[in-house]
């Protein structure tokens, strides 16, 4: 995935409101930015840290850029960039099963994406072939490292993800394949779950992988040009 123009840079002042972040683009230049991301994004929110935007081509948007990247230093390798926006993890997904990084989900004809399934729910890709069970992959945004090399998820509360979980299993009840690919928007080494923010979603994971979920974690190279999926990661659970 590449970013259709250069990005900006600048310096976290504050976000707020979940989708609002104020940033310094130059010492008496503040502007009011949307965050594309729900999370608690714990420890990416820092004052002072650099940051990259993009700018929307549509001139009637209300706030014209958005925060794409932060600069942080987990005390592993030195500083890296970090992919915030959730926006994008379903395309890198969609890009890495294309170029058959998971081997397990390569060799099917036919790759949609929001595909209406259980009980009231959207699946972020579903993957079709003749004479193959379907298999339905929901995609999760990673940015959290609180141990050096180890990515982790989720970084808040999600009881949405542990119902996706479920419904993933129900799935594979019907004879169907499903996957939870997790799409780490930074370089790590592994990939776990943060059980003790969420142990609700630790469990329904443990549910849904004695069901027959499969599970697969990918770590991005992270540039100002763009964010690519290519590093497959153990799964430490």
């Amino acid at each position: 995935m590449q970013f259709d123009s250069p990005l900006a840079e600048g310096r976290l002042l504050r976000r707020y409101k979940r989708f609002l972040a104020d940033i310094a683009l130059r010492e008496d230049d503040i502007v009011t930015v949307h965050c594309a991301n729900p999370g608690a994004m714990l420890g990416l929110l820092t004052p002072g840290s650099r940051v990259s935007l993009s700018r929307s081509a549509n001139p009637a948007r209300k706030l014209p850029l958005s925060w794409e990247l932060v600069e942080v230093d987990f005390g592993w390798r030195g500083p890296q960039l970090v992919g915030i926006n959730t926006g994008h993890p379903n395309l890198l997904a969609a890009e890495a099963i294309a170029a058959a990084l998971i081997p397990r989900l390569a060799g099917y004809e036919r790759l949609r994406r929001e595909v209406r399934y259980g009980r009231t729910s959207r699946v972020d890709i579903l993957l079709e072939a003749d004479g193959r069970p379907p298999c339905y992959v929901e995609v999760k945004n990673v940015h959290l490292m609180r141990r050096p090399g180890l990515a982790e998820f989720p970084d808040c509360v999600t009881a949405r993800g542990a119902k996706h979980l479920e419904e993933l299993g129900d799935m594979v009840e019907t004879g169907a394949r499903a996957a939870m690919l997790f799409i780490v928007q930074m370089e790590a080494e592994a990939f776990t779950l943060a059980a003790d923010l969420d142990p609700a979603y630790a469990r329904a994971f443990a549910r849904a992988r004695a069901r027959g979920v499969e599970a697969y974690a990918l770590a991005c190279r992270v540039t100002p040009a763009g964010i690519v999926a290519e590093t497959p990661l153990p799964i430490l659970v």
